[in-house]
């Protein structure tokens, strides 16, 4: 889904990112509002090019603003059930609340959902009041366009985001009604899923018909480009719960390397480099000492050591001790594993029973089990 991400800033406890093609689209937004909207003589004609820019990336900021407020209301009513959020990240085709674990119920299910949706009609209701009040009160014409485009923009993102197509937060509404009925979380995704891919293919073949009756490409584009991420995003949330179900209740040891490859403390960092990530190519090693675990050494510390120091450091100078963040039980739940994984973007944890090496749980070996589950037709 994501590029490159950049760290902003932190909000009310959560990590706030803009993945790259954001970047994109704030200046294709800005454009449009500096070369098309704001000269017109509706808008702000008195205003010399510069200002025009200035009040478009202005008025970019409060609509993005908008919708970090939006993902920010479902984030906060996660955290208020004890439901992980990795971040919230802005991106191509707006926000999204990085929740790392399925809601337990429908009824958290249903608050989750429609806690963004809600933050975007008071937000609506309340731009577009300061419009109209602008307006009666004969406001500089450019301050009421912005006022009413974005209480209009928040509404119709409402609009959008609520149809019934999962991961749209229509789409979780229904989930979690159908949840509610049935009692089954996998039907409910099943249902919505297919209803979000259908959704998906409908955009896709809108903007493809907008293209041959000779409308504009770039609405072409657009329109099969969020067709393609919401039929997409529908098809891997159902296959991320079903991963979630192959995993529920497999411990880690099941999954795990027995045999991992480790070294000693006493290694020379070049040796490390010669021997090791050369020739098995991780990013990070378990470290031990006398059978010992210790802790553990990636290629971003080997990174930061200069070169002409490797032939003189060991390991044991550079060596990061183990935590909760990469080392697990071999007795741990696999999804709780897996979890872990997500939240903190690493692909390989370290098994230990009390100070010693077990094992290695490596991504790679938990999606290899679940593909071969699909392949054989055992579907949890």
């Amino acid at each position: 889904m994501f590029t490159r991400r950049f760290k902003l800033f932190r909000l009310f406890g959560f990590q706030v990112n803009a993945d790259l093609s954001w970047f994109l689209v704030l200046a294709l937004f800005t454009w449009s509002l500096a070369t098309r909207v704001y000269p017109e003589d509706f808008a702000a004609p008195d205003l010399d090019p510069a200002g025009h820019w200035l009040l478009a990336l202005v008025a970019a900021l409060l609509f993005f603003a908008s919708l970090l407020l939006h993902e920010m209301g479902h984030a906060l009513m996660a955290r208020r059930h004890q439901l992980p959020i990795r971040g919230i990240t802005l991106f191509l085709f707006g926000g999204v609340a990085e929740m790392t674990e399925e809601p337990p119920d429908a009824r958290t299910e249903f608050l989750v959902a429609i806690a963004g949706p809600l933050v975007s009609v008071l937000l609506g209701v309340l731009f577009t009041s300061a419009g109209l009040v602008g307006l009666a009160s004969e406001w500089p014409q450019a301050l009421n366009v912005t006022a009413l485009g974005l209480g209009i923009a928040n509404l119709g993102l409402v609009a959008f985001n609520m149809i019934p197509a999962f991961p749209l937060d229509g789409g979780r509404v229904l989930r979690s009604a159908l949840w509610q009925w049935k009692g089954d979380l996998r039907w409910a995704t099943r249902v919505t899923s297919s209803i979000g891919s259908g959704f998906g293919l409908l955009l896709i073949g809108f903007g493809v018909f907008t293209l041959v009756a000779g409308g504009s490409l770039f609405n072409a584009v657009w329109f099969g480009l969020i067709g393609l991420f919401v039929r997409n995003a529908a098809r891997m949330s159902y296959q991320q719960l079903l991963l979630r179900r192959a995993l529920e209740g497999e411990p880690v040891a099941r999954f795990m390397e027995p045999s991992p490859v480790a070294v000693e403390r006493a290694l020379r960092v070049r040796e490390l480099v010669d021997e090791y990530v050369y020739r098995h190519h991780h990013k990070t090693y378990p470290v031990v000492d006398d059978g010992r675990l210790i802790g553990c050494v990636s290629t971003r510390t080997v990174r930061e050591l200069p070169p002409e120091e490797w032939e003189r450091q060991t390991v044991g100078a550079i060596v990061e001790p183990c935590s909760e963040e990469n080392t697990v039980s071999p007795d741990m739940d696999a999804m709780k594993a897996l979890s872990l994984m997500s939240r903190t973007g690493t692909s390989r944890l370290l098994v230990a029973d009390g100070e010693r090496l077990v094992g290695i749980l490596a991504l790679k070996d938990l999606l290899k089990f679940f593909s071969l589950k699909m392949e054989l037709g055992d579907r949890p």
